[in-house]
């Protein structure tokens, strides 16, 4: 069986605002269609990936905001925060998890969430482990999405 992540849906309260976000974090938008004052549908993706995001009015009852934990894998963390921030997109500083290669929690631009982020330190990881190091961003509804860098994948991906 062959089963292909293909798009998820991101809840946002101002689709012309959240595109602008996209637009300038440079993801390609796809399609933007308005089948009524009731339903609009925006596609974007993100550079090099074949999973997709939607934004848009009438594509889901979740709260604005409420999508957390959204992983964009990059082969150079501190390229990818620098050309995010270039962009104008506020992107925190980068840091690897005291345990290992899990990043614990989700931040939620100053909330602590559970687990709580104790166990984040400053910078990239030590021997930049692939999986290891880390920096997030949100969107302005508070959609948050976390940078990791991969250079090799694990086996099998």
């Amino acid at each position: 069986m062959s089963l292909k992540l293909e798009a998820i849906v991101l809840p946002v309260s101002d689709v012309d605002r959240a595109k602008s976000f996209y637009e300038a974090a440079g993801f390609r938008m796809d399609i933007d269609n308005a089948a009524s004052d009731d339903y609009r549908c925006v596609q974007f993706t993100p550079p090099g990936s074949e999973c997709a995001i939607f934004i848009g009015k009438g594509l889901t009852s979740a709260a604005p905001g409420s999508v957390q934990g959204l992983y964009l894998v990059v082969d150079d963390i501190e390229k990818s925060r620098a050309d995010l921030i270039d962009r104008g997109i506020e992107v925190r500083d980068i840091f690897h998890d005291e345990d290992g290669l899990f990043y614990h929690g989700h931040d939620t631009g100053g909330a602590v969430s559970y687990p709580p982020q104790s166990k984040q330190l400053a910078g990239p990881h030590p021997e930049r482990a692939d999986y290891g190091s880390y920096a997030t961003f949100t969107d302005p509804d508070g959609n948050g999405w976390v940078l990791q860098e991969v250079k090799k994948r694990a086996p099998g991906r």
